[in-house]
């Protein structure tokens, strides 16, 4: 069967599966140890009923089957993105779009429209302050441009804003106060610019309205239809407050999910360990088919290019200062011990090596406590790491949680990072292959919307640790990974981490058809043309959610 036509039956078989599906002549590359290799596959009820030779899968061949020639294109189970803010980066989606906007002009006129729009609130995100000139828009001219209604305007990191009058009243911002660094204010009038940069972006963002749970499902709609897209068919939520658990709850219920989400309750740590019982709770209250939410994220720090990580040792460029824990390190271990007796998936951010080496503290400690159980427990970003602290993430069973796309210097942060460590520690950032080297197991997500969601692009630039363009030449050279390494921690090892193994993960008789068709084998690529490949089908539980329009 062609597969142009073959591709549109599917699509128009939509729920209604038919019985078998067979994709032959492929290059299927199973993660499976027992079978790394295959040409066919089979689909039956949602399920692979067959991995093996084209002549195998003719026993299926009946009048009732589907079958796919794929002419030597690529099989991979679907993409796991472990680490990834659907829902909070998707409503960045609804709001107001700045990016690729250079002068003032074309800001203020995209605020004019935005700002006709419904809504209590005019947000906008991607504002580049290069458009306005390094202070950006004063409160005066936003005042001018939108008089409405409260603007706040953010970079597309969300680390610096602007806002109006408005919303600098409503957030209690005025020449009195409050004492904050991130407030810029006039040097004579003391009275706020409209500038707010860290920890002061929050004073105002905490004042907008909640979305309603039809936002975070509209949201989440349009994010998971990009995943789709770039092969992903499950999700690690890294961060998720109590209405977005039951947006995600509700979507599931309405069969909207087109990805697995396994999601992480947001630890507060001023509530110490009681909230665990709250977490419990919802857990069960909660699960569904698509969805599960039992793991928990805790941020132990912030970001090495702000001077927010906590360091081991002072920063480079600001001697005296290592940053500091978000969380005191007996708070942490009380709070890890509960959430680990009750048998969550515990997901640390941390970025500087100071914050690396307590949450390591923190797993031993609950280990210690504990008797052995089915830890599958990760620490996200490793933006440094300290060398004597590498060989722990094996020893604990801790799970590195790698954004490669971090890791060339083109990425934003990557001067600033290594200027506040200087050149000794800049050898340890992200160590990616160190800790693989040393028997660490390896994941890898997109942190979106921090970067770009694409696996294949990701895969690339942890083999090359150059830009997609190959502009820049590598970056720490000595931690690119390999191609088979990096498409584990995209599927097999990605899946183990939030207990889907046995689910899905590998092309594997009995598991879940989380497949994916690539229209290219990436084994006979070159690794800097990686993201170059396409996705043509991506199919969950045997269902297609993405086709290639080419196709």
């Amino acid at each position: 069967m062609r597969l142009a036509a073959a591709l549109a039956f599917l699509l128009a078989a939509g729920a209604a599966q038919a019985d078998d599906l067979i994709l032959k002549d492929g290059a299927v590359y199973t993660l499976d140890p027992a079978r790394p290799w295959a040409q066919a596959v089979v689909v039956r009820d949602g399920r692979i009923a067959f991995v093996g030779s084209d002549a195998g899968a003719a026993a299926f061949a009946q009048p009732h089957a589907r079958t796919i020639a794929l002419d030597g294109r690529m099989v991979l189970p679907g993409f796991h993105d472990a680490h990834v803010h659907p829902m909070s980066g998707g409503l960045r989606l609804l709001q107001c779009r700045l990016e690729g906007l250079n002068s003032a002009a074309a800001v203020d006129g995209a605020l004019r429209v935005c700002a006709a729009a419904k809504g209590q609130w005019l947000q906008a995100i991607g504002l580049s302050p290069g458009a306005f000139g390094p202070a950006g828009p004063s409160r005066a001219h936003l005042d001018a441009i939108v008089p409405g209604k409260p603007a706040f305007l953010r970079t597309e990191d969300g680390f610096t804003a602007w806002a109006n009058s408005r919303a600098l009243t409503i957030a209690g911002i005025d020449a009195r106060g409050p004492d904050d660094p991130g407030i810029v204010r006039d040097p004579k009038t003391h009275k706020p610019t409209g500038l707010l940069r860290d920890n002061a972006v929050a004073l105002v963002r905490s004042h907008i309205p909640r979305p309603a749970e039809a936002e975070y499902r509209e949201a989440l709609r349009r994010t998971t239809s990009i995943l789709n897209r770039y092969g992903v068919t499950s999700i690690f939520d890294a961060a998720c407050i109590a209405p977005m658990l039951e947006a995600y709850r509700a979507a599931d219920d309405a069969h909207e999910l087109t990805v697995r989400v396994v999601a992480a309750q947001l630890v507060d740590p001023s509530k110490g360990p009681p909230q665990v019982d709250d977490f419990v709770a919802r857990r069960a209250r909660l699960a569904g088919p698509f969805f599960r939410a039992d793991a928990a994220k805790i941020f132990l720090d912030g970001e090495i290019d702000r001077h927010t990580a906590a360091l081991l040792a002072p920063y480079a460029d600001r001697l005296g200062e290592r940053g500091s824990l978000f969380v005191r390190p007996g708070a942490l271990k009380a709070i890890v011990r509960r959430l680990d007796a009750a048998g969550f998936l515990i997901h640390f951010h941390a970025m500087g090596d100071g914050a690396v080496r307590e949450g390591l503290d923190a797993y031993a400690d609950a280990i210690a406590a504990d008797p052995p159980r089915d830890r599958r427990n990760q620490i996200a970003h490793v933006g440094v790491a300290d060398p004597t602290d590498i060989p722990r993430f094996a020893r604990l069973g801790v799970t590195a949680n790698f954004q490669p796309l971090w890791f060339p210097a083109s990425d934003p942060a990557a001067a600033g990072t290594e200027t506040a460590l200087g050149p000794v520690r800049a050898r340890w950032i992200m160590p990616i292959a160190a800790i693989a080297r040393a028997g660490g197991r390896i994941v890898a997500g997109s942190d979106w919307p921090a970067t770009d969601m694409n696996p294949l692009d990701s895969i690339q630039a942890a083999i090359t640790r150059q830009p997609l363009d190959g502009s820049l030449p590598p970056r720490q050279p000595e931690e690119r990974m390999t191609l088979p390494a990096m498409l584990a921690a995209y599927t097999r090892d990605a899946a183990w981490v939030v207990r889907e193994d046995g689910i899905d993960g590998t092309v594997t008789v009995g598991r879940q058809a989380d497949l994916i068709v690539l229209d290219k084998n990436l084994f006979a690529l070159k690794p800097g043309d990686i993201h170059h490949a396409r996705v043509l089908l991506t199919l969950l539980a045997g269902k297609p959610v993405w086709r290639d329009p080419t196709f």
